[in-house]
């Protein structure tokens, strides 16, 4: 009886784990890492003041045609202006003139 039961298969048999199990943790774990890297980026180019409903923002781009936008987010609010490279005519009249100090300020003096 004891030859019988030595070779049987069944008697001592233990389940194997998934071989496909360790896939889903690496799966888990690049997702954090992508997460991670799109915070890090936002607050290394100082966008997370997009999401502050509190903040006034203006960012400036221009692309490699020329082409200028300008983004300004007053409280909930983003508008996105798109500049052309032509330039602008028409009728108006003089308002005043505007310097510039040698400490940056501009200073505007109205036509009188």
């Amino acid at each position: 009886m004891k030859l019988l039961t030595k070779n049987n298969p069944t008697s001592h048999h233990t389940p194997l784990e998934d071989p496909i199990s360790g896939v889903a943790n690496l799966f888990d774990i690049s997702v954090v890492l992508i997460v991670a890297m799109l915070i890090a980026l936002m607050s290394a180019l100082n966008v997370l003041d997009l999401f502050d409903p509190e903040t006034e923002l203006t960012l400036t781009k221009k692309n490699k045609e020329g082409e200028m936008e300008i983004i300004r987010k007053k409280g909930k609010e983003i508008k996105v202006t798109k500049i052309s490279s032509e330039e602008t005519a028409g009728q108006g009249e003089r308002l005043g003139t505007a310097y510039q100090l040698d400490d940056g300020q501009v200073i505007y003096i109205p036509e009188n």
